[in-house]
């Protein structure tokens, strides 16, 4: 068991982990950064990112009016407009910083100007993209200038298990510090099995979402809240939990996939309809603005279409659209398409609401600190206020690079008054022995993903999310028994963090008896008159 020690700590190598390190590295260059990542460096949700960053660009017909005025109406009454308005005019500033640093965006055909794409939500063409693998060229352009800076290091493959907090301590250091505080984190050497002590002046959690504790999503399976699970166990605030997004069109495959292949919200900005399998459009029934309405209604009306007709999916209809430049804007989702067989200039695609992303999370203030002293959140880890009960789309990774900056700014001035804390005890296994036990852990695994599914989904209701609560229990319950008598595996703490992230996301979802932005449920259709968190 190693002992390693840390000026700042970052749990995370995606947009906003790596983003922070690199304005770190450059204002402290004496102090070291350290990433732990339980993959590989390349690995996290920007990287399946395909729409873009959604930014005030084109001056001459766009706004920072509009856009705040789009994220205020996808948020659907629970945005916190202070934030907004920070995200969406800090948000170019950020964006120029990237393509400093080297990110190509798309640019018309023979013209200096950027593409701007307009997705669903949004009443102006915005959208900065890379062709269909936006997050793809970000992440290649965060890692290429990370690598410029010799006092930033990547652990790869390390497991963050726990936040150290004074609840590692003895009483009197309770009594004696104001609030909880965060000294580091205990992680799991996946290449050794060791569990290690990672200690540090300030931690910054930038961990991801909680995709995979539904059956279908288009979240890569690291995506297992893991930030939100350990936070919540170390008495931090979380909040929101209940609107997790479904993204309306993932690619329909009957024989399963995970994570699910997702159709870009940009194929409907493109012009793409969603129609039913004899090609009658049906949005109309649903909302004025058709095929682009926000996330949150078309996925509610796919899944209402579906239902009334006994169907598995809906479909999106491409066939009117310019072949050569849908190829050039989609080329991974042509190619995908065509891999299983579908052509988009022939035949319909077919699509169904997938879980996307997750809303609520890490209660942080306008700087990224959480409600635990040292420790900070960006990402969709986080709830920083923006996203409110929907996420318009394209705002997170805007979202992520501007709050990566402003904890960057945050800690400027602190850092020199957190010393180390002494007296860390190392990780303790007492009692605990490593039978082979994947098969509990797998299926454990799949009953919760069936749960989420079944009974806190799109749709919810008084009795599914009783029902929920109820099996949750006994699935928490058992998973303990197994984590007190069994040796720490990457899988049996990917299952207790998604079991948290679950009951969160229940519990948040029973609290609420409404029915506003990604909760709705038949036993309150309505909105209430007052805005509510749900505080966690």
């Amino acid at each position: 068991m190693a002992r390693i020690k840390t000026d700042i700590l970052v749990l995370g190598s995606g947009i906003a982990g790596l983003t922070f390190s690199i304005k770190a590295a450059r204002q402290y260059p004496d102090k070291n950064i350290l990433i732990l990542t339980k993959t590989v460096e390349g690995e996290s949700n920007t990287r399946y990112a395909q729409g873009g960053v959604a930014a005030v660009w084109d001056e001459a017909h766009d706004t920072f009016e509009k856009h705040i005025a789009d994220t205020l109406d996808a948020g659907d009454g629970l945005c916190n407009e202070d934030i907004v308005r920070i995200v969406v005019e800090e948000g170019p500033e950020r964006v120029r910083e990237i393509i400093g640093w080297g990110a190509r965006f798309d640019k018309e055909k023979d013209s200096p100007e950027y593409d701007l794409a307009r997705e669903g939500g949004h009443s102006e063409h915005r959208i900065l993209h890379y062709k269909d693998l936006t997050g793809w060229e970000i992440q290649r352009t965060l890692m290429e200038e990370a690598d410029k800076y010799p006092n930033i290091k990547v652990l790869e493959h390390y497991f963050a298990l726990d936040l150290i907090t004074q609840h590692h301590l003895g009483r009197m250091v309770i009594r004696v510090t104001p609030g909880i505080e965060c000294y580091g984190c205990y992680a799991l050497n996946k290449e050794n099995g060791e569990i290690d002590t990672l200690l540090s002046r300030v931690t910054i959690l930038c961990t991801g979402g909680g995709g995979q504790v539904y059956k279908s999503t288009t979240n890569p399976v690291i995506a297992t809240g893991d930030g939100v699970a350990m936070t919540y166990r170390a008495k931090g605030r979380v909040e929101n939990m209940e609107f997790m997004q479904f993204h309306p069109t993932s690619l329909y495959n009957p024989a399963g996939e995970n994570p699910s292949f997702l159709v870009s919200e940009a194929v409907r900005g493109f012009g793409a309809i969603l129609k039913t399998a004899e090609g009658e459009e049906f949005m109309q029934h649903y909302d004025p603005r058709l095929s682009l309405a926000p996330r949150d209604i078309v996925a509610r009306a796919i899944d209402s279409e579906m239902k009334k007709r006994g169907t598995e999916c809906m479909y999106l209809d491409c066939r009117h659209l310019d072949k050569e430049g849908f190829v050039a804007h989609f080329p991974t989702i042509y190619d995908k398409c065509l891999s299983v067989g579908i052509d988009p200039m022939k035949d319909m695609i077919p699509v169904v609401p997938a879980c996307h992303y997750m809303c609520g999370g890490i209660k942080v203030d306008a700087f990224g600190s959480s409600s635990i002293h040292r420790l900070y959140a960006a990402g969709e880890c986080s709830s920083t206020g923006l996203h409110g009960a929907n996420r318009l789309a394209s705002n997170s990774l805007l979202e992520a690079m501007v709050f990566a900056d402003r904890i960057h700014r945050d800690i400027q001035g602190k850092m020199e008054h957190w010393d180390f804390q002494e007296g860390i005890p190392d990780w303790n296994a007492e009692g605990t022995t490593s039978p082979n036990e994947m098969v509990l852990i797998t299926q454990s695994m799949k009953e919760l993903k069936d749960i989420m599914s079944y009974y806190v989904g799109i749709v919810r209701s008084n009795i599914r999310l009783k029902r929920a609560l109820d099996r949750l229990y006994l699935l928490y319950q058992e998973t303990e028994d197994l984590y007190k008598t069994t040796a720490v595996s990457p899988q049996l703490m990917e299952l207790r963090n998604l079991i948290t992230i679950a009951y969160l996301i229940t519990r948040a979802a029973s609290h609420r008896r409404e029915s506003r932005g990604l909760h709705f449920t038949t036993d309150y259709p309505d909105k209430l008159p007052f805005v509510e968190y749900s505080v966690l």
